[in-house]
């Protein structure tokens, strides 16, 4: 469906370019399908959805086109019953009860009243001004692994691989735990925090470095969480490829 269908039908017959005239810019190249475009490019045939809570990215790669693995990863229970049972209509959709980190064990998950801002770290204030809804309503501990283990485990190729990162601050933790996979990963999309949400998160200028400096390039962002009463953009999903991967130059 493209955008301008999703207006009502009023607004929807002022037309593309009548609305961009007044700043109101109408995306009719929905993110998923240059998602799913850019993964045929890079070949990449695996994604590990690291971060799934109850499936809705593997649900839309697999609306945009996506045919395929997906390796869906989720610590709380709630949420990995709903995201379980969507994959179980899907024979290369395959999830695991678990967090990702840095190291193997056990982790204690702070449940959001949203599910999907959850995380390991404390909430900041910012995020709760911009969200209350996503105020802590319990905790809940997971099995933890690393991307290193779960990719060799799941015989995930990294050279074929896009991983997708929504952890909600816990990037620096995840990443230090793909060590192995990083140098060769195809893409990943990952979560970027432009102000504090979660006690000691990175940000994203030190994320984007961390990744650059695997020869993964910055290849598109988009727009996330935003704080609407100020309009200030809190969070945004940055993607990196290995340009070989891609058959480009830098």
């Amino acid at each position: 469906m493209h955008a301008l269908e999703l207006l009502p039908p009023p607004v929807r017959r002022l037309g593309r370019h009548t609305l961009q005239r007044f700043g109101l810019a109408i995306d009719l190249d929905p993110f998923p399908q240059r998602l799913v475009r850019l993964c045929v490019a890079a070949g990449v045939d695996v994604v590990v959805d690291v971060g799934a809570n109850a499936g809705q990215y593997a649900e839309v790669l697999r609306t945009a086109g996506f045919a395929g693995r997906i390796v869906s990863c989720e610590p709380l229970s709630a949420p990995y019953r709903k995201l379980a049972a969507a994959a179980a209509r899907h024979r290369t959709w395959e999830t695991v009860h678990t967090a990702l980190g840095d190291r193997h064990g056990t982790v204690r998950v702070q449940v959001a009243g949203n599910s999907q801002s959850s995380s390991v770290l404390d909430m900041l204030s910012t995020h709760l001004a911009a969200a209350p809804e996503s105020r802590y309503v319990g905790i809940e501990e997971a099995p933890l692994t690393t991307v290193d283990e779960l990719c060799e485990r799941y015989r995930v190729e990294p050279a074929r691989c896009l991983l997708k990162l929504d952890v909600q601050g816990y990037e620096g933790h995840v990443l230090a735990g793909a060590r192995g996979v990083l140098p060769r990963l195809a893409a990943a999309q990952v979560e970027l925090s432009l102000a504090p949400l979660y006690a000691s998160q990175p940000l994203m200028p030190e994320v984007v470095d961390r990744l650059t400096g695997y020869g993964l390039d910055l290849w598109a962002i988009e727009p996330g969480f935003s704080d609407l009463s100020s309009g200030r953009m809190l969070q945004c999903d940055g993607v990196f490829v290995r340009a070989a991967a891609a058959g480009t130059n830098r």
